[in-house]
């Protein structure tokens, strides 16, 4: 047993295991959680904004705010070879709206990382004069050297920047071959109903300053909104896939119609599988192109359920029932330069991020909400884990998860993975106005190609699995292997149902066996179809 002592240092107490190589920390999951408690008992009061000046800064002028690398936290200037972590932060302005309270917590305890506006460089002197002395930092960048100094050419990561918490509930991250994109959220409320969504906001953070040379580092959050208070631990490992311990527990102001646990936030304007916009060049143009499940049926059976991303003409949520959720994530599986062709979004270096359910979190539902979107510009994307009971006011939820963000190929299955889906007129190519093509009139031609060992290895034919509803009709489906291309090739003549869309479903099989993911898709209507 561990002798322990205790002082009082900075007006915190802070107790020592004797013996031990590092303190016990003063400041901790626990306490975060108390104040979320507290804080739920008392009725919500929205965070005061910051000047109007800043908030209709335009974007670019914003993002010539810059914080100096010289004000970071936790600098250490002489040990450039070493590894360790350090803290840059976010200005408000633009879309930052609310500043947040950051604090530091170390061996001598906890204190305010306070604001200090000289710490910027600001596009104009002007501006510069009248930024308030206690405006306060909208959030906080996390760098750590993912790659060597030389090695490093992205801008948009600026060096060694591979995680941000800054506005509501948002945080995103990157892998060591990544530029940002989509975002994690600590909470979603009733996204995508009538009654219009609710944004939960971190209000403060406590930063634990890590060890020298460690790995990992802790950030604790307190989460505020008019319907729940919550309380956070993120536990933080850079690599070449970033990975986020997290734990969260929640106390409900209010009943909540929709709540959304481990949410992720993305943009898909438009891919393979829809039309390009009028007047657009680039091929694709999204951060993500698919919700990848993973429900574990039973001991011996996992079900991959890969679901393209669309951009539907109107808001459009889609609940997925399953067995035992193991995992989901929104992937980003468009890895090729050519595949976009867009030399400054470099959209084929987006992250995808994937959610491990390392806790029982009971009987629910993924949902998939999708939002229509007339530019890129929005993240019009959600996915988060419904739980099924109901939340009512005074309800408390505990629950852990583990997030990665990197490439789509450390989250995706050993089973053969959808690479393309393609969809069009049911006509026969080649052929113009024949006899065939008039009796096509009204169908869909939808290819699906696969790529994966497991059909490669196949001992027996692969053949293909297709359903829909009742009222639309699969008129034919086969399969066959391209082995220049290294894919499988599905396809299939569909006549949709009339007035509605169309839910299809496919898989391919080896004997009774799946050997590929199961291919989830909702067919648009054909008088609403994109122009």
């Amino acid at each position: 047993m561990l002798a322990r002592t205790a002082r009082v240092v900075n007006g915190c107490i802070v107790v020592f295991c004797l013996g031990a190589s590092a303190p016990v920390w003063s400041f901790g999951f626990n306490d975060v959680t108390k104040k979320a408690q507290a804080l739920a008992q008392s009725p919500y009061k929205a965070p005061s904004a910051v000047p109007d000046f800043l908030t209709s800064l335009p974007y670019d002028r914003y993002q010539s705010i810059r914080f100096k690398p010289e004000a970071n936290l936790w600098r250490q200037p002489d040990s450039a070879e070493k590894k360790h972590f350090e803290v840059m932060m976010v200005p408000t302005g633009n879309v930052y709206r609310h500043a947040v309270t950051l604090n530091e917590v170390d061996q001598e305890g906890v204190r305010p990382l306070i604001f200090n506006r000289d710490h910027f460089t600001y596009p104009s002197p002007d501006l510069a004069k009248r930024i308030p002395t206690d405006l306060g930092y909208a959030g906080f960048w996390l760098t750590w050297p993912l790659q060597s100094s030389s090695a490093i050419k992205s801008a948009e990561r600026q060096g060694n920047q591979f995680l941000v918490f800054g506005g509501a509930s948002y945080f995103r991250g990157v892998g060591a071959d990544n530029g940002f994109g989509l975002a994690a959220r600590g909470l979603a409320i009733d996204t995508g109903l009538p009654s219009g969504e609710e944004f939960p906001a971190f209000t403060e953070f406590w930063l634990e300053r890590p060890a020298a040379n460690a790995a990992t580092m802790t950030v604790y959050a307190l989460l505020d909104s008019p319907s729940a208070t919550g309380a956070y631990r993120f536990v933080i490992s850079p690599n070449t896939v970033t990975g986020i311990e997290v734990s969260a527990r929640l106390f409900a102001r209010s009943n909540i119609d929709q709540i959304g646990l481990a949410p992720l936030t993305s943009m898909f304007y438009y891919g393979e599988n829809t039309r390009q916009p009028a007047g657009e060049w680039r091929p694709q143009v999204h951060d993500s192109d698919g919700l990848l499940i993973r429900d574990e049926k039973s001991a011996d059976v996992t079900e991959w359920v890969w679901r393209p991303l669309l951009n539907p003409t109107s808001l459009r949520i889609n609940y997925f029932q399953v067995t035992n959720l193991k995992g989901f994530g929104l992937m980003q599986r468009d890895t090729r330069f050519d595949d976009f062709s867009d030399a400054e979004a470099h959209y084929e270096k987006r992250p995808s991020a994937w959610i491990d359910n390392t806790d029982d979190w009971g009987s629910g539902e993924v949902v998939l909400v999708e939002i229509p979107t007339s530019s890129e510009s929005n993240d019009n994307i959600v996915a988060f884990w419904k739980p099924r009971q109901k939340i009512e006011k005074g309800a408390e939820l505990n629950f852990q998860y583990r997030l990665r963000f990197g490439e789509h190929t450390a989250f995706d299955g050993n089973i053969g993975r959808v690479v393309d889906t393609w969809v069009g007129a049911g006509r026969i190519n080649g052929v113009n106005q024949s006899e065939n093509n008039r009796n096509l009139q009204g169908t869909w031609r939808v290819v699906v190609d696969f790529e994966g060992k497991t059909l490669n290895a196949a001992s027996v034919p692969v053949v293909s699995e297709v359903g829909t509803n009742d009222s639309a009709e699969i008129l034919e489906h086969f399969v066959e292997h391209l082995p220049e291309q290294g894919i499988w090739r599905l396809s299939m003549l569909v006549k949709p149902a009339p007035d509605k869309d169309t839910p299809l479903r496919a898989r391919l099989l080896a004997g009774p066996n799946a050997v590929s993911e199961t291919w989830l898709y909702q067919l648009p209507d054909l008088a609403q179809a994109r122009d």
